[in-house]
C-alpha cells in the first residue's frame, strides 16, 4: 500500500508517500481500507512538533521526532479483514473511526472497539470528515447543555465549530456563534441564533451571559471569557492560537489553573483521553442520520494532494472541514 509517512518534524513537505506492506489486524482489529480521510489542527501540531513544551509531556510529540509516523485521525471505508476475535465486523461493511493516527494511508488497522457503522445517509468524504472534530464538539457538550441553556461557540466556522453549534441546537440550546464576516450566512445557515461577527464586535464586551462557552478560537483569555459566564456557568476550551513554544497548551493551563478560584467550571475538552468514542460515533450517526447534523466541508483534495491540504488548514481559514479522497 501507499501511505504518507512523518519520519522528522517540519513543512508538510517531510510527509513522503512511501510503499508499504499492508498492515495485518492483530486479533481485536480489523483492517480497513480507508476511502477517505481528513486534516485537522492536531495533524499539523505533530506535523511541526509544535508547541515545543508538548515534547516533553510524554505524549504523541517526541524530543527529536514524532511518536506516530503516520497521521490522520479520521478514516472512513470499507473492512478489508477482521481479527480472529472480532464478530461485530465482516469484509465490505462500511465503517468510520477516530483513530491514532494511520488514515494518511490506504490501508490501517483499527481496533473493532473504535470503530463504527458509517452513517448511512453520507458519503465516505462526509463520514470522514466527522470522527474527531465531531466527538470533540460531543465532549464538549454532552452532560452540560439541556433546553434552555445558553450557549456560545467562540469559533463557529471551523471544522469543530460547524458540529459544536449544531449539536448545542440539537440539545435544545439557545446558541450564538462568533465568526468572521465571510462566515457568518453559514454559521447562522447552521442553525445559531445570533451570530457575532468579531471583526466588528467582541463578545466579552457585549454584557451578555452565557450557561457555556466553547472557547475553540482562543481569541480572549480565559479571564475576559469568564466575565461572560453566569455565576454557575462553565467556560471549556477546545482550541486556541497556535505558537512554537508554549500556545495554546499555556491557554488551557491558564484555564484549568484558574477553576479552583472562581465559581464558575473552567476546564478542557479531553478528546484524546476520551474512553467513549465508540459510544460517540454511535451517537453521532443517529444525530446525522435523522438530518440534526451534517458535516460542513470546505475543500476536497486527492490522496497525493495532503501536503497541500496541510498547507491549506495550517492557515487557519477553512469554513468547516478540510477531507481527502483515498
Amino acid at each position: 500500500m501507499k501511505a504518507f509517512v512523518l519520519r522528522s518534524y517540519g513543512s508538510p513537505d517531510v510527509l513522503k508517500l512511501t510503499d508499504l506492506d499492508r498492515p495485518v489486524p492483530a486479533p481485536d482489529e480489523v483492517l480497513v481500507r480507508v476511502r477517505a480521510t481528513s486534516v485537522q489542527p492536531f495533524d499539523w501540531h505533530l506535523m511541526r512538533g509544535q508547541p515545543y513544551i508538548a515534547r516533553l509531556m510524554g505524549g504523541p510529540l517526541g524530543p527529536r521526532r514524532p511518536k506516530i509516523d503516520i497521521l490522520g485521525g479520521d478514516l472512513a471505508g470499507q473492512v478489508e479483514a477482521v481479527g480472529a476475535d472480532v464478530t461485530e465486523f465482516g469484509p465490505g461493511d462500511e465503517v468510520y473511526a477516530m483513530s491514532k493516527g494511520n488514515g494518511f494511508a490506504q490501508y490501517a488497522c483499527v481496533k473493532a472497539a473504535e470503530l463504527a457503522p458509517k452513517p448511512k445517509n453520507l458519503t465516505f468524504e462526509q463520514a470522514a470528515a466527522v470522527p474527531v472534530a465531531a466527538n470533540t464538539a460531543l465532549v464538549a457538550l454532552k452532560d452540560r447543555v439541556q433546553p434552555g441553556t445558553r450557549v456560545l461557540v467562540d469559533g463557529a466556522s471551523g471544522g469543530v465549530g460547524t458540529f459544536a453549534v449544531q449539536l448545542a441546537k440539537a440539545f435544545g440550546a439557545t446558541v450564538t456563534g462568533v465568526c468572521g464576516s465571510r462566515n457568518v450566512g453559514l454559521v447562522r445557515s447552521i442553525g445559531a441564533d445570533e451570530v457575532i461577527d468579531y471583526t466588528k464586535q467582541d463578545f466579552t464586551q457585549l454584557g451578555q451571559r452565557y450557561d457555556l462557552v466553547l472557547d475553540i478560537a482562543g481569541s480572549h483569555s480565559a479571564l475576559a471569557c469568564r466575565q461572560v459566564l453566569t455565576r454557575k456557568g462553565t467556560y471549556v476550551v477546545i482550541g486556541g492560537k497556535a505558537g512554537r513554544w508554549v500556545q495554546p497548551a499555556g491557554h488551557t493551563m491558564a484555564a484549568v489553573m484558574l477553576s479552583p478560584f472562581v465559581s464558575q467550571t473552567m476546564t478542557m475538552a479531553d478528546v484524546i483521553g476520551c474512553t467513549e468514542n465508540k459510544r460517540n460515533l454511535m451517537t453521532l450517526t443517529e444525530l446525522i442520520e435523522t438530518g440534526k447534523v451534517t458535516p460542513v466541508i470546505d475543500r476536497t483534495y486527492s490522496f497525493e494532494e495532503i501536503p497541500e491540504a496541510l498547507r491549506y488548514q495550517e492557515e487557519g481559514h477553512a469554513s468547516g472541514k478540510v477531507v481527502v479522497t483515498i
